[in-house]
């Protein structure tokens, strides 16, 4: 977001009840995104000469790239003499902690429902952290234009989560807006040809069903940061929901710290939103979202106050992370070919400054040239690594493994609620691939020669399944878990891979004989010339164990020819390494090499005779 500076015009306090506060929750890639777009398009929020993108909310590239929320981000739309400010919120089970959180900076919900998929396991999720919260919901059911469309299914689907969910009588009377956020069209009737290119049924809706912030304008000053953000001008930005009184720029405050202590610090910047503006402000008022500098430590539930009237707000809670593995300084034979960033210092400075504005992750030494970096899931952990990794940083990172805490003297490990929807065809395999996996089936049913499974599994039983199962669907399963709790650790190896690898045992360049001679050994992950070193690991074996093989070896050249001597070798293709398959794909005693042009697999002992020696002391 850029910032635009210029003043909003102070409201006074009666201008609260024309400000109504919203977020926007779904299941990951329902629509929310688009359809906050499409709102901020046909609203008028956007000057007639500015350029606007579709998926406009989603700044960063990665964002773009795989269609999804990482962040939560929050804008404002002028409609009708109203203020609607809306935080478009993640989607994926990584990024739920965020939606909690956020909860405690609205009044309503737009809950978006896609018109095929209906509920899903992150909707449970993001809808039970709403009615906990008691905002008030409003159901869009978006997609509306798919031929699969089945929207009366969907709403009977919706209406018994909200059962299940223990809603309340008032939070049962939900208004439906029927919509296609990629279209731009809705209508309150589930009929198609009432749709009309306007998203005004939604914000009317809005301004009707959704009260003015529950807020006090009398009073002394409260507000309590939700979100963090950095910027290397002003560090780092709390934003959130001003609950009392009035705060202004150059203000000295308190700030009642999460350990009870107070600190004073002069508001340096605040900051409004329009748009897709972040706007500098002189005042805001209760019930303004806003976003504010000048603590460079300020932390997400602590309380601004005025001086002398401290009273702290109720701590949010933030999600622990589960997962860990290892970053460390690139030690391969070809470190600094790729990056330019390598050295332990510039990789911590990185690492810490992503603790900023990311209350979920957590960074600790592990030793001199590696750390020990804490996150909610792989996707949260393998977004910092591939933001890292195009930023210009090499670096080595190990298996992801979960965190075990001890819970009453217990060792306990996170468990999640495993959705799976698959072809009929594929289903033997998977559940014997989870039964293997520790997972415990508590629902199946079949719709359409479908097959959805519902699963009990422990988060370590999920590491590099995802990769076997889009292989075992042919690539039509779809997949979504969410955390559930901990519970008791059983100690059995669940999470590695069975099969082992290929690894080089020489340095060179890789040839076509020399990879043809060991095709029928396991399948590659190279092609001829690419540059292998000892230790690098060039392929799966097909067999359960590792193999030390030469991919470097050239054909014997003499003065003799025989028949066939030139036959043109034909390889197959080999199977391509991304950095989500390789993460899942290692196993404890083997890293990935990440620079910004290649993701290599390796060893972690790059010496075939030292890691044969290491291997038979282990056996």
């Amino acid at each position: 977001m850029f910032i635009v500076c210029y003043n909003i015009a102070v409201r006074g306090s009666a201008d609260m009840k024309k400000i109504r506060n919203i977020a926007i929750i779904a299941h990951v890639d329902h629509g929310k995104t688009t359809l906050v777009d499409k709102m901020l398009q046909m609203s008028g929020t956007f000057r007639e000469n500015e350029n606007v993108e579709n998926k406009s909310m989603d700044s960063n590239a990665i964002e773009r790239e795989r269609g999804i929320t990482i962040l939560a981000k929050t804008t404002a739309i002028n409609y009708k003499d109203y203020r609607i400010n809306i935080v478009d919120t993640p989607g994926h089970a990584d990024f739920g902690g965020e939606v909690e959180r956020i909860m405690n900076m609205v009044d309503g919900v737009l809950l978006v429902v896609d018109a095929y998929e209906g509920t899903m396991p992150q909707t449970r999720f993001v809808l039970k952290k709403a009615l906990e919260a008691g905002v008030i919901p409003i159901v869009v059911v978006n997609k509306i234009d798919k031929p699969s469309a089945r929207p009366k299914e969907v709403i009977d689907e919706v209406m018994d989560l909200f059962i299940d969910l223990g809603a309340d009588i008032e939070q049962l009377e939900f208004p439906i807006v029927y919509a296609s956020g990629l279209n731009g069209t809705s209508s309150l009737e589930v009929d198609l040809e009432t749709q009309r290119e306007t998203m005004d049924p939604i914000l009317d809706t809005i301004i009707e069903y959704i009260p003015s912030p529950r807020v006090l304008s009398e009073g002394s000053l409260q507000f309590q940061p939700t979100l963090l953000d950095y910027n290397d001008y002003v560090g780092r930005i709390g934003i959130g929901l001003v609950k009392r009184g009035t705060i202004k720029v150059n203000q000295m405050v308190s700030c009642v710290r999460l350990n009870g202590t107070v600190k004073q610090f002069r508001i340096q910047k605040m900051f409004g939103f329009l748009g897709l503006s972040r706007i500098e402000i002189e005042e805001a008022n209760a019930g303004d979202i806003i976003a504010i500098a000048g603590l460079p430590d300020i932390s997400v539930g602590e309380t601004v106050c005025e001086i002398g009237k401290e009273e702290a707000l109720p701590i949010l809670r933030i999600d622990e992370p589960t997962l860990q593995m290892t970053f460390g300084v690139n030690s391969s034979p070809f470190v600094g070919k790729d990056g330019k960033l390598l050295t332990a210092r510039k990789i911590e400075e990185r690492l810490f400054k992503e603790t900023e504005r990311d209350v979920s992750l957590k960074v600790s030494l592990n030793d001199a040239e590696s750390w020990i970096v804490s996150g909610r899931g792989e996707l949260h952990l393998g977004i910092l690594i591939e933001n890292m990794r195009r930023e210009g940083f090499e670096l080595e990172v190990s298996k992801p493994k979960v965190i075990i805490k001890e819970i009453d003297g217990v060792k306990s490990e996170p468990y999640e609620e495993l959705q799976i929807e698959l072809p009929e065809t594929a289903a033997g395999t998977v559940i014997e691939e989870l039964g293997i996996r520790g997972g415990t089936m508590t629902n199946m049913s079949n719709f359409n020669n479908q097959v959805r499974l519902v699963y009990m599994i422990p988060s370590r039983g999920l590491i590099g399944f995802t990769t076997n199962f889009m292989t075992m669907t042919k690539g039509y399963g779809i997949i979504n878990h969410t955390f559930k709790e901990y519970r008791h650790f059983e100690s059995t190896n669940i999470g590695e891979r069975k099969l082992g690898v290929l690894v080089s045992m020489e340095n060179g360049k890789a040839t076509a004989y020399g990879i043809g001679n060991l095709e029928d050994r396991g399948i590659m992950f190279i092609e001829p010339n690419t540059e292998v070193y000892e230790g690098m690991i060039v392929g799966e074996c097909n067999r359960d164990n590792d193999l030390a093989i030469n991919v470097v070896k050239g054909k014997q050249l003499t003065n003799m020819r025989a028949s066939g001597s030139d036959k043109t070798v034909v390889l197959k293709r080999p199977r391509p390494i991304t950095l989500e398959y390789a993460l899942d794909y290692i196993n404890s005693d083997e890293l990935v090499e990440v620079t910004p042009i290649n993701i290599r697999l390796r060893k972690r002992i790059l010496d075939t005779n030292e890691r044969k020696k290491y291997d038979s002391r282990k056996n």
